[in-house]
C-alpha cells in the first residue's frame, strides 16, 4: 500500500499538470496592435494572465469584447505559458442558422451569411467596394432597390459597348436626322 501511495505522490504534479491544460477563459483586454493579438485573460478564480497570444485561423481576424470567451491551453502543461484558440462571444452570435450555413458577424449587425438557397450581404450603415474591375453575372435578372443610384463614369454603355448617344432630358435633338446636339457623350446605348 505504501508504494502506491507512494506512486500517487509522485505523479500528482504531473497528473495536475495535464488536468489543468486546457480549461476556459475570460477576455479581460485586447491589444490587437502586434503581430499576434494579445490578450489579458482571467482563467480560474483570481487567477488572470497579460500578454497571452491568441491564435486565429489564416484569413480571418477579429478583436472580441471585453467578456468574450476562449479555449486557452497551456503549452507542455504549463500555466505560465497560455495561448488562447476559439473566441467566442455568445452576446453577439449569429442564432437560427440551418444545417450547413455558414456566416461573418459582428456586434453591430453586419453579416455575410453563405445561406441555403442564396448569400445575403447585410451592411447596417455602408457596403463598399474597391477593385480595380468588377463584374456581376446574373443568369436571370439583376435588381437595383434604391432611394437613389448615382453612376460616375466617363463611359457608360447600356446593353451593349459602342452603341450610340443617348440623350437626356433637356438635351438638343434633331428629330428629323436622329442626332442628339447637345448633351453628354458619356452615356451610349446599344
Amino acid at each position: 500500500m505504501d508504494d502506491m501511495a507512494n506512486l500517487n505522490r509522485a505523479t500528482k504534479p504531473l497528473s495536475d499538470r495535464i488536468r489543468m491544460m486546457i480549461g476556459r477563459v475570460l477576455v479581460r483586454l485586447v491589444d490587437d496592435t502586434k503581430k499576434a493579438q494579445s490578450l489579458q485573460i482571467e482563467l480560474l478564480d483570481q487567477e488572470s494572465q497579460e500578454g497571452v497570444e491568441r491564435f486565429q485561423n489564416y484569413g480571418f481576424t477579429s478583436n472580441p469584447h471585453p467578456g468574450a470567451e476562449g479555449l486557452g491551453i497551456a503549452v507542455g502543461g504549463l500555466r505560465s505559458h497560455m495561448v488562447v484558440i476559439a473566441v467566442e462571444d455568445r452576446r453577439y452570435r449569429m442564432k437560427a442558422l440551418e444545417t450547413g450555413e455558414v456566416a461573418l458577424y459582428d456586434d453591430l449587425g453586419n453579416f455575410i451569411k453563405l445561406g441555403r438557397n442564396k448569400i445575403e450581404i447585410t451592411a447596417v450603415t455602408e457596403a463598399h467596394v474597391t477593385a480595380p474591375d468588377v463584374t456581376i453575372d446574373a443568369e436571370a435578372d439583376c435588381t437595383i432597390t434604391a432611394g437613389s443610384c448615382t453612376i460616375n463614369s466617363d463611359d457608360i454603355n447600356l446593353g451593349a459597348s459602342g452603341g450610340p448617344a443617348v440623350a437626356r432630358i433637356g438635351d438638343d435633338v434633331d428629330l428629323v436626322n436622329g442626332k442628339i446636339l447637345t448633351g453628354s457623350d458619356k452615356v451610349a446605348a446599344a
